[in-house]
């Protein structure tokens, strides 16, 4: 947890899912860089970009990736969902400490608002650390009064940052990556001072009327599986609509990494069919309105 290892973190962790989850051949990628707005544009092969997108929001603890980390993952969703992703390239911890990265993931969701995005054309997606962000974004948007991207789609979603339950979950079974008392340090880099009940630390969802519909992928052997279940029990008390799946002995993201898991194109699949479900139930309703 010093200058020399976050150092090495980062490019450990760039050279690993280069490796293991490379970028889909002949993806084009467009660089970003408005005010605040700051990431890339992903399209795979034969992919344009259009009125419907994907907001991505990466993990890892508020303080290791970043949009290039995390193209061959959003290339590879670009390819399964036929949609173009945007991926914010936030603020990373210590260097910008809470609400750093909170505040860049409401400056991307209003930029593609402003830029002519249906709220209900846009698919939140991430990992990690990116699932308390975008269930940040929620609440944000029902303070503000902002309309609700039309699906969420999470993968091993980091809920509670003070790791209470990674660190109940791991007393049953240890997570093969990392232990809840280093991550827990990790994202202390983010949070700093603040105390752990701050309202957009500790998430609380009020039960709001549009809550987009939600895909929770999480690994049977990492210890989030935790969060998990916590966030999928959360959205449904909160009037929302949300699928958990338990992918049985994966790890942590394995979706980032199809060359070691060959579960994860299925995972994307999957997710990409969610996605595609919750477009035509929308059209189909909107359609049922037109004729009453």
């Amino acid at each position: 947890m010093n200058r020399a290892g976050l150092w090495f973190s980062r490019r450990l962790v760039a050279t690993s899912m280069s490796l293991l989850g490379p970028v889909v051949e002949g993806t084009a990628t467009t660089q970003v860089d408005e005010g605040p707005v700051r990431g890339e544009w992903v399209c795979a092969p034969g992919v344009e970009r259009g009125g419907r997108v994907i907001l991505y929001l990466h993990g890892s603890a508020y303080v290791i990736c970043s949009a290039r980390t995390h193209r061959g993952l959003a290339s590879s969703l670009s390819k399964a969902t036929g949609l173009a992703v945007f991926t914010v390239d936030y603020r990373l911890a210590p260097e910008h400490a809470f609400p750093a990265a909170a505040d860049d993931i409401e400056s991307a969701y209003r930029w593609l608002l402003a830029a002519g995005h249906a709220a209900e054309d846009i698919v939140v997606a991430g990992d990690s650390a990116g699932g308390h962000l975008a269930v940040d974004l929620l609440i944000e948007n029902d303070r503000s009064r902002m309309p609700q991207p039309g699906a969420m789609v999470l993968f091993s979603p980091l809920i509670d940052l003070r790791f209470e339950l990674a660190s109940a979950q791991e007393r049953g079974r240890k997570d093969p990556m990392i232990s809840a008392a280093a991550a827990r340090k990790m994202v202390e880099m983010y949070t700093g001072d603040h105390p752990a009940d701050l309202p957009r630390l500790r998430l609380q969802l009020p039960r709001i009327d549009r809550l987009p519909p939600t895909l929770i992928q999480v690994g049977g052997a990492e210890m989030l599986v935790a969060d998990a279940r916590y966030l999928h029990n959360m959205i449904r008390q909160s009037g929302g609509s949300s699928t958990l799946e338990i992918w049985p002995d994966q790890m942590h993201v394995f979706q980032a990494l199809p060359r070691l898991v060959p579960e994860a194109k299925q995972a994307l699949k999957r997710a990409a069919t969610f996605a595609a479900q919750q477009r035509e139930h929308r059209d189909e309703a909107v359609r049922e309105r037109r004729k009453a």
